[in-house]
């Protein structure tokens, strides 16, 4: 087995002792960010990487913009000297792709990097200057073999064998098959393998549309899987008649979605697959020809786009694993062997350089928001268990797979709602059975105790998601390693915070092992900015109680682009944020915040973002061009679109366990303007004056809002435009502070389980106390910003600013202006942490 590596992300958390005499200026970073267009280009525009990026892994991809592609191919050379000698030269050969993986670790220091264009007769054009980039010890190593290795083990396991597209299964099959009748899960195998049967008619067959043809790749799937482990021919003889039936479908359906393709593929090579050893000549013929008319399709259209897009959803959801399996069934087959080759070639060098989730994102956690990370879990268990199974290299060793268990847990805990960001969110009241089974997977091959403890959880009865028949993607795979067992408990550091550098986003929770008392808040500033799935939300947050949302984003996803989604889900009036003059964010990853501090004890948690570049104008994006053009909304300032004076607008979120939080707001621009702040609940406010209560149905909810300036209140359960008939009013307050440049708020919010539980909150100049807690604040935005929380219970003191806070009784001498130093119990001891702005790793930068 080829030597794989991994190397834990080092925190970068500053512990200081108090040792300094004065206050000195913070690292050149965190004196000012330089602002790039976009940290993350849509379609990348500069090579990666470069001196001014960071890297994700070790050893990175070098990739070349598609546009900088001006012949048939490249051919990349890789050295620690920018002469690149031969002699200590990685060259590789000429390539029609953009991208290059070195498959082998690279060497704490400074590297170069340049790239030749190829033309089809093999002419080499002169060489890219030298692109320069550093290699640091501490990151993450993640080693994958050479395509030629792959290769080798797909010869040596493969050749003349099917079926193959499970063949990381084959060894367990005889053996389940002996005990598949006793399985808990065979009721559920058999009655939907038996209803396959009778649904795919050949009027279905006939009628091509994209909805039709996913629901025949799903009964697909299901008879498949019962012929697998049965072994009964009437499986066998659908899967046949639905192979022959879509093999004479026209270009002119067959090309009429991508997914409309894929599902036809998939559809078409399982039973070609499965039955390959017993199908006539005419029918291998007939089912290569359509496997291959999409193949080439695709694969002139993503070959050099894939690796240069920042996520294709629908690729990498479906199409990239189809269009894989198409090329690992066709590569040894007479007339394909070269073209499926280089596919395979392709897309098994694609994986490695932008998979999992991106390739820009080792935290476990998805950018696009939980709901979509629902799509993409067949192919996040699927591709690396056939790349491990016949490379002999363990894929799930990538630090994404690594944190994914942890990052099911607290973005989605079981029982109760997601944190909230990204489309669809507001759908289930609690994990569906594929987050289950996907943890499920994760404890079963890398003994993830979060994992394990999920899946343990989510599967229980009381969970009304938790349904057999709901999960068909990882059932074989279940029925198969069915003697696999992990630890259920979980672990027992589990962290009360969780900082996911880089996706952006924290999540606080103040019990997560007791689902009905938990209080969880979700706070977002992302550098993938808005797009797609993810939404105009920089400096937003979410907060639940006992699962159930306390406030929360509001409206409905009732497409991805019609006139309710772009006016009231997608927009930033949605989200529990800041409008500027009624304006919210661009549609656009140039929209982009930053999560810039965090960290957490156990009886404080904080973190700090950076929406100042999230108000950026409209999007110029042509997709989003056209969703408004075709949805009849016009990206004006009367709509909520347009450019601003906004130059900061930065926002602290401290969960004081186990139930007070609050929210610190620092907003400046270059002119008098009016700040919306914006606060959503599934219930009315009852607002006081600067009290607004929500009366949950498992508690009760109480904010109270303090400024230096003067404010109105007031709330409505309109929406901008209605999602029409069928679906509830939602609560949406708004705080206005009009015509002034600057303003800092201060936003208290109490959690309890009844209303005569909520303690008074009582100010005094720039002292707020409740219960125990003391939170001295300065509001007045003409001067230094600082905020300081302290316990008469504990010792525990979270500071900002630039004075000498007491920390356990002794003045701590503050290393950078501006700082947050917290003082806590952190794994099992108090400690000291301060922190200044820590740049997020980009895969842009200027």
């Amino acid at each position: 087995m080829k030597q794989f590596f991994y190397t834990t992300l080092l925190a970068g958390l500053l512990v200081l002792p108090s040792c300094a005499d004065d206050a000195v200026p913070a690292p050149e970073e965190a004196e000012g960010i330089e602002a790039p267009e976009a940290w993350h280009d849509k379609t990348r525009t500069q090579p990666y990487p470069k001196l001014s990026n960071e890297l994700y892994i070790n050893p990175s991809p070098l990739i070349v913009p598609q546009a900088l592609k001006t012949e048939e191919k490249i051919r990349f050379a890789l050295s620690q000297d920018s002469t690149f000698p031969e002699a200590s030269t990685q060259l590789s050969e000429a390539v029609e792709w953009c991208m290059f993986n070195p498959h082998r670790v690279l060497e704490a220091g400074h590297w170069y990097w340049r790239y030749r264009n190829v033309s089809a007769d093999g002419t080499e054009g002169e060489w890219s200057a030298p692109i320069e980039f550093e290699v640091k010890a501490e990151t993450p190593v993640f080693v994958t073999p050479d395509f030629a290795t792959f290769r080798t083990g797909v010869s040596q396991a493969e050749a003349d064998t099917h079926p193959r597209i499970y063949c990381f299964l084959n060894d367990d099959l005889a053996e389940a098959r002996q005990r598949v009748s006793a399985h808990d899960e065979y009721p559920a195998l058999v009655y939907q393998a038996d209803r396959a049967l009778t649904m795919v008619t050949d009027e279905m067959l006939s009628d091509v549309t994209e909805g039709h043809m996913e629901d025949v790749a799903s009964y697909v799937e299901r008879m498949l899987q019962a012929y697998l482990l049965t072994q009964d021919k009437k499986y066998a003889s659908k899967l046949q008649e639905i192979m022959e039936s879509l093999c004479t479908v026209g270009d002119d359906k067959l090309f009429l979605t991508n997914f409309t393709s894929t599902a036809i593929a998939y559809s078409v090579l399982a039973p070609y697959d499965l039955f390959y050893n017993s199908l006539s000549a005419s029918q291998i013929k007939a089912a290569q020809n359509l496997l291959w008319r999409v193949a080439t399709r695709y694969y002139s259209e993503y070959c050099g786009m894939q690796e240069n897009h920042i996520f294709d959803n629908h690729f990498w959801q479906r199409n990239m694993r189809v269009l894989f399996q198409i090329a690992f069934c066709l590569w040894d087959k007479s007339g394909y062997e070269e073209e499926a080759s280089r596919m395979l070639e392709y897309y098994y060098e694609l994986w490695t350089s932008r998979a999992p989730a991106s390739g820009f994102n080792r935290d476990g956690a998805w950018a696009n928001g939980s709901y979509y990370l629902s799509a993409n879990l067949y192919t996040l268990y699927y591709m690396p268990m056939l790349l491990s199974h016949v490379s002999g290299t363990d894929f799930l060793q990538h630090p994404w797979y690594q944190h994914a268990g942890q990052a099911l847990a607290y973005n989605f805990p079981p029982s109760s709602k997601s944190t909230g960001f990204g489309d669809y969110t507001e759908r289930y009241a609690s994990p569906t059975r594929q987050y289950a089974a996907f943890a499920d997977f994760l404890a079963r091959e890398i003994g993830d105790g979060y994992a394990g403890w999920y899946a343990s959880q989510c599967s229980s009865d009381d969970n009304p998601n938790n349904d057999v028949y709901d999960d068909l993607e990882l059932r074989l795979y279940r029925i198969c390693r069915n003697s696999s067992r992990y630890d259920t408990e979980l672990p027992s550091d589990a962290p009360k915070m969780k900082w996911y550098e880089d996706i952006g986003e924290v999540v606080m929770h103040s019990n997560l092992a007791d689902g009905a008392e938990n209080l969880t808040l979700g706070f977002r500033s992302s550098t993938f900015g808005s797009g797609s799935h993810t939404l105009a939300d920089q400096n937003s947050f979410n907060l639940l109680y006992g699962g159930k949302e306390v406030y929360y984003h509001s409206g409905y996803y009732t497409s991805f682009s019609d006139a309710h989604t772009l006016t009231s889900y997608r927009h930033t009036r949605a989200h529990n944020t800041i409008l500027v003059n009624g304006i919210g964010q661009a549609f656009t990853t140039e929209a982009y915040g930053m999560m810039l501090r965090a960290a957490g004890g156990s009886h404080i948690a904080y973190a700090l973002g950076d929406a100042s570049e999230a108000y950026r104008g409209i999007s110029d994006d042509p997709m989003w061009v056209k969703n408004f053009e075709n949805a009849g909304i016009a990206q004006t300032p009367e709509n909520g679109f347009g450019t601003t004076p906004l130059t900061k607008y930065r926002r602290q979120v401290l969960m004081l366990y186990p139930d007070i939080v609050l929210v610190y707001d620092e907003l400046e621009a270059s002119e008098p303007m009016r700040w919306e702040w914006l606060l959503h609940s599934p219930v009315q406010f009852g607002i006081e004056g600067q009290t607004f209560t929500t009366r949950l149905d498992n508690g009760v909810a109480v904010a109270r809002m303090f400024s230096d300036s003067s404010f109105e209140v007031s709330q409505t359960n309109q929406f901008a435009v209605s999602p029409g008939e069928g679906y509830a009013n939602q609560w949406h307050l708004t705080a206005s502070f009009e015509n002034i440049p600057q303003c800092r708020i201060l936003t208290l919010v109490q959690v309890r389980g009844s209303e005569n539980e909520v303690l008074p909150v009582v100010r005094n100049g720039n002292r707020i106390t409740c219960g125990d807690w003391a939170i001295e604040v300065n509001l007045d935005p003409s001067s230094a910003e600082r905020l300081q929380v302290t316990s008469s219970s504990s010792t525990a003191v979270y500071s900002y600013g630039s004075d000498n806070p007491l920390l356990g009784g002794k003045a701590y001498a503050r290393q950078y202006r501006n700082s947050s130093v917290l003082y806590d119990s952190m794994d099992g001891a108090y400690r000291t942490d301060e922190q200044t702005d820590r740049k997020p790793v980009a895969s842009r930068r200027g």
